[in-house]
């Protein structure tokens, strides 16, 4: 399905895809994330062929009509599964997370650990768009994993101590958002006028990157592969090349990118709240 700002709108070839994920594997990519509501996903790669990768998918938000959580969760697995060719999720996590939050939470949560103890997921959690969310959770419940977005714009999970909370209580985070969703990647040629308002941290963003010769590539994974408290990082591709590529600039080191860069706004931060045609 079409992902990213940056994006033609194109849906990759079954060939495509299949050559991507045979590179990653070559490459030392370990763990495939995907989720219920990606469109075609889950299917494309039980077609291509998932056994020797730990695969981790989401939920989409349950339905306020449902009845038997515990039934509804149990089959949405087992479709997941069926789709992927799969007998095991490596990761299942809650696309809404505030679900688990709200008054269906127990239910919810008895749900999830109900897949995990009969052995057709291996790790439980949420993904998550801001670390506040996290308080009202970790209160309550016993998380396997947490995804969450993290990028030389957005810190929050770092600055707010989360991060490190999470490491200490044995709970695996995933970083997503790198490039956020191919913004931090855009010249600004291409941005959206959307964006303009935040007109002074692009004019830093690229005069940093210009000051220390490094693409926004290079930039964004020397930023994000520096922070040692996260076990995977989550990226995106589209073709080999972009593939490659990443895999390239992976071992760039850089100095630390200013302060001024990050922000909290969460129009900025968070794509959900982005209103760009």
């Amino acid at each position: 399905m079409r992902y990213g700002i940056d994006n033609d709108g194109e849906m990759l070839s079954l060939e495509a895809a299949q050559s991507i994920v045979t590179h990653a594997q070559a490459l030392g990519f370990a763990v495939l994330d995907t989720a219920i509501a990606y469109g075609e996903s889950e299917a494309r790669l039980g077609a291509i062929g998932v056994a020797a990768w730990r695969v981790v998918s989401k939920l989409p938000a349950i339905p306020q009509s449902c009845t038997d959580i515990g039934a509804w969760v149990h089959r949405e697995v087992l479709g997941s599964l069926g789709r992927l060719r799969a007998n095991k999720l490596y990761g299942l996590l809650l696309h809404e997370a505030q679900q688990l939050a709200g008054p269906r939470g127990d239910g919810i949560y008895d749900a999830l650990s109900a897949v995990k103890e009969v052995g057709l997921v291996e790790k439980i959690g949420v993904s998550i768009y801001a670390p506040d969310e996290l308080a009202s959770l970790c209160a309550r419940f016993r998380l396997d994993l947490v995804q969450a977005p993290y990028n030389v714009i957005d810190r929050r999970l770092v600055t707010s101590g989360w991060l490190a909370r999470l490491r200490d209580e044995g709970i695996e985070v995933h970083a997503r958002s790198l490039f956020l969703q191919g913004l931090l990647l855009m010249p600004s040629a291409r941005r959206p006028a959307h964006f303009s308002r935040w007109q002074s941290l692009w004019d830093l963003w690229e005069s940093w990157l210009c000051e220390h010769g490094l693409t926004a590539i290079q930039g964004c994974l020397g930023f994000a592969l520096a922070q040692p408290l996260f076990n995977h990082f989550v990226v995106g591709v589209d073709s080999v090349e972009h593939l490659q590529e990443i895999a390239a600039c992976a071992g760039t080191r850089t100095a630390a990118p200013p302060d001024a860069l990050a922000s909290e706004d969460a129009d900025l931060v968070n794509p959900s709240r982005w209103s760009v045609n």
